[in-house]
């Protein structure tokens, strides 16, 4: 019973990001375990460390213990004698993802979302993702023990950094979510999941500046972030309050509207038409990018749900059709559908203004970072959409290279890990993914993802993705 309540303790008192001793591996985490040996060499390998510098080919990655303990040309790396040695000719070692707007869970259908704690965990550490922010929660508890196992090493699955429930005023109609009642409770919330081990907040469409405000205030004195997916609250107020982050890019942005009134979210066809007629490099939206950055606040982009909407767009691939169970996938086709013959639809200009945005702003000097938002109507699902988003941001104007490091040290930059993970550097955990060919050249080569490494353990990424077949949507 004594050794019992120790174990406990010590899976609940671990470091809250964990750390790059890895656990020990229960048999249902061992089972998707390719590499698991105290010292690992890759050899041959081509490198894109994250830091957007260029690739280097021929590369030599030492990892003991978790951690990378050199990195360099063969031949300038002794390679020790104890180590597992992996030859990666013909592939790229990448940084693993670090994406801050991801969930676990899915749509379900009229506003109800079902819990995602089997299936997204496996996808998004298949897909490269090591270390994921979720951006609101339906069901926070579960997010944290979901949090809590992966650390101890029950449950295959990245780091994750938790966001509590979202923050909201009256007049969203998603059951789940709760309506503050004004500054104090806001506070009241801020102050009841930060205790219950949330390490980030966000702030949604209906919520006040005192609420705001409120929140914010509350969420720093605890040394903690807070980010927003807003509309009652433009932007520039939300930098004036201190937020740290504005999810969706700029499409949340009611900066624009004519007419806007205080703490009302003005209808959808009013924000809309205010970004279709904006202008990436006017006056306008170039004093907002001024105000964001003096006020050291990061944007976010989530390009793949907005693609989901958008005439013209391809359609998700086989595997992730496969993954769904069939209530899921006929409920994406059938809406797909419908989207696709939509001439009229606002999403045919938005979906590409957004991007001149996104570039603009980076261009501009400031920190964007990316996720995927697995919302919508269920096209876009963990893992393979970490892919998609890195294509988007390449198809918006940005090199590979830069596209990349917007999702990997950007977000880690932003969570405050950039000394950690993030980038391929001696003393950093070893976070990577391996895929075949040359992303440099093509970056849909970064769909082809063989391993995944999280904290010197390497995972087989078809592995996870089989064992979630005709799951998502359901577990």
């Amino acid at each position: 019973m004594r050794r019992t309540i120790i174990s406990a303790l010590v899976i609940w008192l671990m470091p809250q990001f964990g750390s790059a001793q890895t656990p020990t591996l229960s048999p249902q985490v061992r089972e998707f375990v390719s590499v698991d040996a105290p010292v690992v060499a890759l050899t041959n390998a081509r490198v894109i460390d994250g830091t957007g510098a260029a690739a280097r080919d021929g590369q030599v990655i030492v990892i003991r213990d978790g951690l990378i303990q050199a990195v360099g040309k063969v031949g300038s790396i002794d390679i020790p004698g104890d180590a597992e040695i992996h030859d990666l000719s013909g592939r790229t070692v990448l940084p693993g993802y670090v994406m801050v707007h991801e969930h676990m869970f899915y749509p379900a259908g009229r506003g109800a979302y079902n819990s995602m704690t089997f299936s997204f965990p496996r996808l998004y550490l298949a897909g490269g993702a090591t270390t994921v922010r979720t951006s609101g929660a339906m069901n926070p508890y579960a997010d944290l023990n979901l949090k809590r196992a992966i650390d101890a090493g029950q449950i295959p699955g990245p780091k994750m950094d938790v966001t509590g429930p979202y923050l909201n005023g009256p007049g969203l109609p998603i059951l789940a979510v709760k309506a503050l009642s004004g500054p104090d409770d806001a506070r009241k919330m801020v102050n009841y999941w930060a205790d219950e081990g949330v390490t980030s907040f966000k702030a949604y469409m209906q919520i006040s500046r005192a609420e705001l405000g409120a929140a914010i205030d509350e969420a720093h004195n605890r040394g903690l972030k807070l980010t927003g997916h807003l509309c009652s609250v433009t932007f520039r107020e939300a930098a004036e309050l201190g937020i740290d982050d504005l999810e969706h890019g700029f499409l949340a942005s009611t900066d624009f509207v004519t007419d806007k009134r205080e703490d009302v979210c003005p209808p959808g066809n009013a924000r809309n038409a205010s970004l279709m007629e904006l202008e990436a490099n006017g006056t306008e939206f170039q004093d907002l990018v001024r105000h964001l950055i003096e006020h050291d606040v990061a944007i976010t982009s989530t390009l793949p749900v907005f693609e989901t909407y958008t005439p013209g767009r391809p359609p998700v691939s086989g595997a992730v059709l496969d993954a769904m169970v069939p209530e899921a996938r006929e409920q994406y086709l059938r809406t797909r559908a419908r989207v696709a013959v939509q001439d009229d639809s606002p999403w045919a200009t938005l979906f590409y203004k957004e991007m001149e945005l996104e570039k603009a702003f980076a261009d501009a000097g400031g920190l964007l970072v990316v996720g995927t938002d697995p919302t919508g109507y269920g096209g876009v699902v963990a893992g393979f959409s970490n892919h998609t988003a890195v294509e988007l941001l390449v198809e918006a104007g940005f090199s590979p290279l830069e596209a990349i490091k917007i999702a990997t040290l950007n977000g880690a930059v932003y969570l405050g890990r950039e000394d950690r993970v993030g980038t391929i550097a001696a003393g950093k955990a070893a976070d990577m993914m391996i895929v075949v060919g040359d992303p440099t050249v093509d970056i849909t080569d970064i769909e082809n993802v063989e391993l995944v490494f999280k904290d010197g353990t390497g995972y087989d990424s078809a592995r996870l993705i089989d064992s979630v077949k005709g799951t998502v949507g359901l577990r």
